[in-house]
């Protein structure tokens, strides 16, 4: 029976009677329908279309070269600075590229697990155990904001992306302020502000790092919605690598200001 709803019109949609007769003019017998239905469905390779699990795959690759860089920065703590330097700059490049580039994500991905793992070590020399730690709490919220995702209990919306926006230029701007300041000497603490401003004896610093985490949650809601708006409109495959850039990126800076939380609270 032919639905009436108005999007079912299309031929695509069309079955029955109409369908048996463009088989029967096609010429094509009924064991050969059956091995045509039995067929598996067409992957990402077969449409080079985006598919959550192909995003998924190109992500777990992007993460298994940050972390096999990590291992190495770790190891050479050293290059944590310059690595740094080098990963804003692949970064920008690959917001601004118009397309895509692998090479250029997955080596973005490289200098990151440089400078991720050269802070880590750092950090784990002074405050022993304070890396599980991050690796943990990050894990938690990567975990609970993708659960609560897919039940569709947080979904992302315009207003709450407005005021995403203008927290995130707000805590740029801070951000910029307070490495100045510890840059120019105002400050001696290497937390500058963060454990220098104390607000009723918490220090600034874990108060603020809180709201950050919330608002790298959002991001990741803001990830996870762009990743399935370009599945539905069939984007090309290759845009699943900007899903992974994007995933990354939040993940990272999640970690970093959990790091940086727990070592202000534990000094």
């Amino acid at each position: 029976m032919a639905s009436n709803n108005p999007a079912f019109r299309n031929n695509a949609f069309q079955g029955g009677q109409a369908a048996t007769l463009n088989h029967a003019q096609q010429g094509l017998s009924a064991e050969e329908l059956v091995q045509m239905y039995n067929r598996p469905a067409a992957g990402s390779t077969q449409t080079d279309r985006m598919t959550v699990e192909d995003t998924i795959a190109k992500t777990g690759i992007s993460f298994g070269v940050l972390l096999v860089t990590a291992v190495v920065g770790w190891i050479f703590p050293a290059l944590a600075i310059p690595a740094a330097i080098v990963g804003f700059v692949l970064a920008l490049v690959n917001i601004f590229k118009r397309e895509p580039s692998p090479a250029l994500i997955l080596s973005y991905a490289g200098a990151q697990g440089l400078f991720v793992g050269g802070i880590s070590s750092i950090f784990e020399l002074q405050w022993p155990g304070i890396v599980s730690q991050a690796v943990i709490a990050t894990l938690v919220v990567v975990g609970v904001t993708l659960a609560l995702f897919a039940s569709g209990k947080i979904r992302a919306s315009k207003r709450a992306t407005k005021i995403f926006l203008i927290a995130m230029v707000g805590y740029a701007v801070f951000s910029l302020v307070n490495v100045g300041l510890v840059m120019f000497g105002a400050i001696d603490s290497p937390f500058g502000l963060r454990s220098e401003v104390e607000i009723m004896g918490i220090p600034l610093g874990l108060i603020l790092g809180v709201f950050v985490v919330l608002m790298a949650a959002y991001s990741l809601v803001l990830d996870f919605d762009m990743i399935q708006q370009g599945v539905r409109n069939r984007a090309p495959r290759k845009y699943g690598w900007t899903g992974a850039f994007g995933i990354m990126v939040t993940v990272i800076w999640l970690y970093m200001e959990l790091l940086r939380m727990f070592a202000i609270a534990r000094d």
